[in-house]
């Protein structure tokens, strides 16, 4: 989720300036903006011809993907985020839908019986790429659970916005390329649920698709949200990347052109399709397409005059009261209602300002909107939607700004409480930390617990071992290690694992752990027992326990226990029960148990 997010703070600064250099071409070579964007592109076969201009292309085209991306984040939420727990996504729903519903009345309220009417779906998506850049931007120090919940809210947004454009927004509805479209999306769904990895198959669909939509009337974007819905996310299985690591040595042992393909697919597979689609076009829909659309798109002519006339436009001021009054309001409203009828059971997973926070920055309406516009409207109405979205586009900063500014004005606990809530949090590890049988470094009643999943011979997890030491001066953390030794790829892993054991039954597991990280490239049996004469321990018992494999069970329970949370790799954390995600420096751990912490005592206040 972090690195999905730096993908989309990034990107916002490359679509920002997209929208600068397009307003600044179209005020200073207006007739050249135009004649450019309009300019054809034919695709043919026989007698059958593709002709669209170029902003048709992008319009039509390439944002295909970017509504691929947005349902490949849909379906991730659903399988591996928060919304896993489906009562979860009840307030979220709930709040987008009423983050959409209300801009819509005020745009209305504007509009209605106008010429401007039938724009009001202009009004109502949040583009959240722009969103979570500038919130990145404005609202800095901001934990990553705001934007999680920010981004559930978004989804449901953008997923009714595509329904809006596929029913209202489409003219002249041909049936029976509508009818191929949704055999193809049929065949596309069975495929997905058989589990069929041929890439090529699903692109040949995915096109088929597009081109019938296309045909049909609808706008054929929607092909690619519905394509990204049925890519499912998951974790890689153990069992799996031991199958994949099985077929490696094979090429390694015979490098031939049918082993390496056998290999590379292999490895591949291991990755859930939502994963490697995402790997694949996100880069692209956040550095290229999205800029291009607002390059293509964002361009307006704007004169003192025109301006004058722009804000005093029911189309200007609907959209813009509808994005920076109607969003916060109703995305605040409804948090706080659903809380209250359903008695605490139903909540936002984070506190008041960064609810209302959210509501703020939902207020920023562009690549969605826009595209809309665009169909909705042409001339002079088309050119006053798009000053009404960007200028809620700076106005609904600003305003974040001032929220998040104003919580970090609060006393710690405050702010804390402001930011992060009271939610009860999911738990990722499925066994509680057992002081009787978990070997655990640290004071043992500390708000906060750092759970380790290790190898003793994976080179990461000893990269890993000094950053622990650092972290562990904190003096209200405790640190918590688990075995899982990947076999298929450290072959003394396992005995390093029970040698740890026999050291534990003799009172000296943190200093056999230690030895064996610090020296991971020596875990022959005589290293072994010259470790235990170097500790002082009994190397004899030792041995014995070691051969007659006394631990194994020990070690098995913490492989079943991390099999059961999902853990396939090492090293992998989970910080007070919630898995750790992204990288494993100091600053990423530290400020993940800060986070921790202040969650802890904000349960321990209100519980």
């Amino acid at each position: 989720m972090r690195s999905f997010l730096r993908t989309e703070a990034g990107s916002s600064g490359v679509l920002a300036a997209a929208i600068v250099l397009a307003l600044l071409w179209a005020n200073l070579f207006p007739g050249m903006y135009d004649d450019l964007w309009r300019t054809h592109l034919s695709i043919g076969l026989g007698d059958n011809v593709l002709s669209l201009d170029l902003r048709e292309w992008i319009n039509s085209g390439l944002m295909t993907l970017f509504f691929l991306v947005v349902g490949l984040e849909a379906r991730r939420e659903f399988d591996l985020g928060d919304l896993r727990d489906r009562t979860r996504f009840i307030l979220p729903m709930l709040a987008g839908i009423a983050g959409m519903v209300a801009p819509v009345l005020i745009y209305l309220a504007f509009n209605a019986g106008g010429p401007g009417s039938h724009g009001w779906g202009v009004a109502m998506s949040t583009d959240t790429a722009l969103a979570l850049g500038l919130l990145a931007l404005v609202g800095r120090g901001v934990p990553d659970r705001v934007r999680v919940f920010l981004l559930t809210v978004f989804v449901v947004d953008d997923l009714l916005a595509l329904v809006v454009i596929a029913v209202v927004y489409s003219e002249d509805i041909q049936l029976m390329p509508l009818v191929l479209a949704i055999i193809a999306f049929a065949v596309v769904l069975t495929l997905s649920l058989f589990h069929v990895r041929k890439t090529w198959l699903y692109a040949v669909l995915g096109v088929l698709m597009w081109a019938a939509l296309l045909k049909s009337g609808v706008d054929p974007v929607v092909a690619g949200l519905a394509i990204g819905l049925t890519a499912p996310a998951y974790s890689p299985g153990r069992e799996e990347l031991e199958q994949a690591t099985g077929l490696f040595r094979l090429f390694r042992e015979q490098p031939t052109p049918e082993l390496a393909r056998s290999a590379t697919v292999g490895l591949t597979t291991t990755i859930s399709p939502n994963e490697r689609l995402q790997y694949l076009y996100h880069p692209w829909t956040s550095y290229l397409i999205v800029p291009l659309f607002g390059l293509a798109n964002a361009g307006v002519t704007i004169d003192m005059a025109f301006l004058g006339r722009a804000f005093t436009s029911p189309i200007t001021l609907g959209i813009l009261l509808g994005y920076v009054v109607g969003k916060p309001v109703a995305v605040t409203s409804v948090s706080w209602l659903l809380e209250r009828l359903s008695a605490g059971r139903i909540r936002a997973g984070v506190g008041w300002a960064a609810v209302l926070g959210s509501g703020t920055i939902a207020g920023i309406g562009f690549t969605v909107s826009l595209l809309i516009a665009t169909i909705a409207f042409d001339g002079p109405q088309l050119a006053e939607a798009k000053v009404g979205l960007l200028s809620a586009v700076v106005i609904a900063s600003a305003l974040t700004w001032v929220v998040f500014r104003a919580a970090k004005l609060l006393s710690p606990p405050k702010k804390a409480f402001a930011l992060l809530g009271n939610a009860e949090q999911l738990q990722d590890l499925s066994d509680p930390v057992d002081p009787e049988r978990d070997h655990i470094r640290g004071p043992k009643n500390a708000s906060v617990t750092l759970v380790e999943y290790g190898d003793f011979e994976c080179p990461y997890c000893g990269r890993a071992e000094p950053i622990v030491r650092d972290i562990m001066q904190d003096d209200d953390l405790r640190f918590v290690w688990r075995h899982l030794p990947l076999s298929d790829v450290h072959p003394r892993a396992q005995i390093a694992a029970e040698v740890s054991e026999a050291a534990a039954a003799q009172g000296a597991f943190w200093e056999m752990h230690d030895l064996l990280l610090a020296n991971q490239d020596k875990l022959q049996p005589a290293d072994l027992i010259r470790y235990a004469e170097q500790l002082g321990l009994d190397a004899d018992k030792l041995h014995d326990d070691v051969k007659r494999h006394v631990a194994a069970a020990r070690v098995a329970q913490d492989v079943e226990s991390a099999d059961t949370s999902g853990v396939s790799g090492t090293p992998t954390f989970f910080v007070n029960g919630q898995r750790h995600y992204g990288a494993y420096d100091v600053e990423s751990l530290k400020a993940a148990i800060k986070v921790a912490r202040a969650r802890a005592k904000i349960t321990e206040h209100h519980g």
